[in-house]
Formats: C-alpha cells, sequence, structure tokens
C-alpha cells in the first residue's frame, strides 16, 4: 500500500488478535506510526484473550502514560485483566476512573466490575455495583450469579436465578453451570437433580457429576456417565475421580483413572489424585507401583500452578519450587520460622500459645 492510515494498521493488526499471533501484533503495534484508542484496546484484547494479563496491564499504564483516554472497551478489557490477576486495588482504581470521568456504567463495563469484584474476594462491592445498574444484561445475571455460587451462597444463587427469569432474561448454558456449581458448592442435591433436568450440554453432565461426587453418591454419578447420551470427556471423569479421593473410594477411582489414561495419557494430576488417595490410608506400597508405572509410561509431572497476591499495587506471582522472586530468601526464612514454631507447638501441652 502506497499509503497506510491508521485504520488499516489497526485493521490488520485486529486480524493478528483475532488469530492469536501475539508475536506478529506486537511487532505491527511497536511500529505503528501513530496510535489512537483503538489501536490501543485492540493490543490490550490481544494479550488478555492469550491468557498474557500482565502484559494487557502494561499495555493499559503506557497508554496511560500517554495520555490516550480510554473508551467503554477498553475499560472492560483492562477490569478483566485484573480479576484473573486478583489485582483489586488496580481494579478499584479503574472503577473511581470510570466514576470520575463521567463514564456510563453500561453493561460491559458493569458485568466486568461485577466479576472483578467477585474473583477478587470483594462480594459486597459485586453487588453494589449490580444493584447499582441501570440495566442489565444477561451477562450482568450470570456474572452476580456466578459470584455468589463460588463464594458458597448457593441459596443466594438460586434467588438471583428466580429473580432473573422475573425479569424475562433468558439464562444460557453459562448460567446453568453457575447454578450446578452452586448446589454442588454447598451439598444442595434436589436442587441440583431439578435444575439438571432442564439441561442438555456436556458441561452440565459435568457440573451434575461433581454434584453428585462430592456429596459422596459416586455410584449415581457413575450411572449418569454411562447413560449419558453425549460422549463424556476427561472434564467429567475428573469430576468422579475427585470425589473418589474427598470420599476414599479405591474401586470407582480405578475406573475412572482407565478412562483418563485413554483421553489424556500424558495428563500426571490423574495419577497424583490416585497416589494421594492411597497415601491418606497408607496404601504406600500402592502408591509407589503408580509412581512407578508413571515413569514407565513416559508421564511427566505437570507444571506446577501458581498464585497471586497484590501488595502496594503491585502482583507478585508465586509457583511451587520457583525461587524467582526477589524476596525468594526472605519468604523461605519466615517460613522456615513458622515451620520451627508449629513443630514446637505440637509437642506442647494443650493450652499453651506460641
Amino acid at each position: 500500500m502506497p499509503r497506510r492510515n491508521i485504520a488499516s494498521w489497526n485493521t490488520l493488526l485486529d486480524g493478528y488478535a483475532r488469530l492469536g499471533d501475539v508475536e506478529s501484533a506486537e511487532l505491527l503495534f511497536n511500529q505503528m506510526p501513530a496510535k489512537d484508542v483503538i489501536s490501543w484496546t485492540t493490543m490490550i484484547n490481544c494479550y488478555s484473550q492469550n491468557q498474557k494479563f500482565r502484559e494487557a496491564l502494561g499495555v493499559f499504564n503506557e497508554m496511560t502514560k500517554n495520555e490516550v483516554i480510554p473508551d467503554e472497551v477498553t475499560l472492560a478489557s483492562v477490569i478483566s485483566a485484573c480479576a484473573h490477576l486478583g489485582a483489586l486495588d488496580l481494579g478499584k482504581e479503574i472503577h473511581h476512573y470510570v466514576m470520575q470521568n463521567g463514564f456510563d456504567l453500561d453493561v460491559y463495563v458493569g458485568s466486568s466490575l461485577i466479576d472483578m469484584y467477585a474473583k477478587c474476594g470483594s462480594l459486597e462491592r459485586s453487588l453494589l455495583v449490580f444493584y447499582k445498574l441501570r440495566h442489565k444484561n444477561l451477562f450482568c445475571w450470570n456474572s452476580i450469579i456466578e459470584g455468589l455460587a463460588v463464594h458458597g451462597y448457593a441459596e443466594e444463587a438460586l434467588a438471583m436465578f428466580s429473580k432473573m427469569k422475573t425479569e424475562k432474561i433468558k439464562p444460557n448454558g453459562v448460567t446453568f453451570i453457575s447454578i450446578l456449581s452452586a448446589c454442588a458448592h454447598s451439598g444442595l442435591v434436589e436442587e441440583g437433580r431439578k435444575w439438571f433436568e432442564s439441561m442438555t450440554q456436556l458441561e452440565h453432565y459435568g457440573c451434575m457429576v461433581d454434584l453428585l461426587s462430592k456429596a459422596g453418591l459416586l455410584e449415581e454419578a457413575l450411572r449418569l456417565i454411562r447413560t449419558m447420551k453425549l460422549e463424556p470427556n476427561a472434564v467429567i471423569w475428573g469430576a468422579l475421580l475427585g470425589g473418589c479421593k474427598l470420599h476414599r473410594n479405591f474401586e470407582i477411582a480405578q475406573i475412572a483413572v482407565e478412562e483418563l489414561k485413554v483421553l489424556e495419557p500424558g495428563n500426571s494430576g490423574h495419577y497424583a489424585l490416585l497416589v494421594s488417595l492411597h497415601t491418606q490410608v497408607n496404601r504406600w506400597s500402592d502408591a509407589a507401583n503408580i509412581r512407578w508405572k508413571m515413569k514407565e509410561l513416559g508421564v511427566e509431572k505437570c507444571s506446577p500452578g501458581s498464585s497471586w497476591i497484590e501488595v502496594e499495587k503491585r502482583v507478585h506471582q508465586f509457583a511451587a519450587s520457583d525461587k524467582c522472586h526477589h524476596s525468594s530468601d526472605d519468604i523461605m526464612s519466615v517460613l522456615d520460622q513458622l515451620d520451627g514454631q508449629l513443630k514446637r507447638a505440637a509437642n506442647r501441652p494443650p493450652g499453651l500459645r506460641l
């Protein structure tokens, strides 16, 4: 093209973003002679959609330094990144920015704030945003129902679902998953059975199996899997295996593991769960045999999970056996001290304090 205006740059950038080609998007973004709010928002979305939430927040910070005013789409994307990172303080700042700069709290920004506050542990703020919204769409209702479910407020989640139906909002698959999740968290088996009758998607079967398994109804959960009209996937068998560990059922656990070996032969998590089940009841030789089998099959341990914590507006990430953090030596020193105190406390008579 002899002439490239900003619209052509943004279109190509959006193409890379939609394809998930982050590297090409980054390269193009850095080459752009001029950037508008669409350019910045597209790059933020590109990072967020590819689970690069830290990078998304980094682009937003750079955007504000360049005095580019974000729009509702930008803010919704950044709030979503805060939710995934647990960056509550930054999320609050963006919420304050929304209110101070005359942005209407529309359904997109509103649903993002509801989700962010719930995921960051501030359910009261999540409810406050929900009730302040003049207009609520399906995303807003789904966000608050899911937030209530995750925090263990099953009855409140079901009551919110009833209000949603009163408002003539038609639920979708995500809504029903949240409802079953709420029932599973609180052991409401009969309530879960009632709602499950109207559901047909594979994800709904997974939630129902999880509900039954957590309640100890493992044989019923197994029957449900075997009578499914759809082919059960690894998530469904994994939910059953998790219930077996919780209720120490070796027989059904072995059935689940055999199925998971076929569906996900390289996933060590299922083997690890079975090992843990055996060690719970001191069946050390069985646990050792499973580990030997893993080595024989070439199954490697999964990458360790990670967690985040926000301290003074900075998000810190930690993973098992990772010593990359700049304060790792100090952290390990404190953990060693706590470990010693706990061991000494365990050897003291009841009633004595540390």
